[in-house]
């Protein structure tokens, strides 16, 4: 009894590497498995691979923009997603109290904006998760003590569901829940938004989309084996082809 049972184990391996694993390599070879995140409707058709050569994130079907918002900046100014129309920006959610992660993605992010200086058509979009102590003058301080000069990078607070909201269930970056208090915390990554407002990025090295990049690892910063390596200069490179 128990040689048939292998016997047929062994049949079922050979079936398997006859019939589906060709299969397998031919959706690899033809670049279908990723698909779905490379593949962008415009004017009711659908494209492969975007001009600029960055995937577009398409979730069921449908390629992600950032939802509408409207917040106050650190200079009483209320900002909306249209402010940003025609410009390349980032997205980054933070709290100027945060002692962690929120000083590298600033440091980081300073960086990036010096690389873009002059540019009226690159912006920065940073979102308090802690609005009823990030006021705009709190705001402002925060934007004078790193010393920002990028005209569209604004700071902004509002109402805290609204911006929890906005986080976890428009950019999937995660933040405290409604009703969990306890400890602020947020997502060290950026989304890149293109002048259209779609959320773009790259394919990683095994062709899977990959939605966002590392903003809480200093920029060329050595890392270990098997640590988290830097990506603010793979970011640069793509702001630099969505902005050509």
């Amino acid at each position: 009894m128990r040689k048939n049972t292998y016997i047929g184990i062994a049949a079922i391996v050979l079936i398997f590497g006859i019939i589906v694993i060709p299969k397998i390599y031919k959706r690899i070879a033809n670049d279908d498995v990723s698909r779905g995140g490379r593949m962008h409707q415009e004017g009711g058709e659908k494209i492969n691979d975007a001009p600029d050569g960055l995937i577009y994130i398409n979730q069921g079907g449908v390629d992600r923009k950032v939802p509408p918002f409207s917040f106050v900046n650190q200079d009483n100014d209320t900002i909306t997603n249209a402010d940003y129309k025609g410009k390349v920006y980032l997205v980054e959610f933070f709290f100027t109290r945060c002692t962690d992660i929120c000083i590298p993605m600033s440091h980081n992010l300073i960086e990036i904006s010096k690389r873009f200086e002059g540019r009226d058509d690159f912006g920065i979009a940073s979102f308090s998760i802690d609005p009823e102590h990030d006021q705009p003058a709190v705001l402002k301080k925060y934007q004078e003590e790193y010393g920002v000069t990028n005209p569209n990078w604004n700071f902004m607070t509002g109402d805290r569901s609204v911006i929890r909201k906005l986080s976890n269930e428009g950019f999937y970056l995660a933040t405290n829940e409604e009703g969990d208090e306890s400890d602020l915390y947020h997502s060290g990554l950026f989304a890149l938004i293109d002048q259209n407002g779609f959320i773009r990025s790259r394919l990683d090295p095994y062709g899977n989309a990959k939605p966002y990049y590392r903003g809480f690892v200093p920029m060329n910063e050595n890392v270990p084996e098997g640590g988290e390596t830097p990506e603010i200069d793979i970011l640069i490179e793509d702001i630099q082809k969505l902005l050509k």
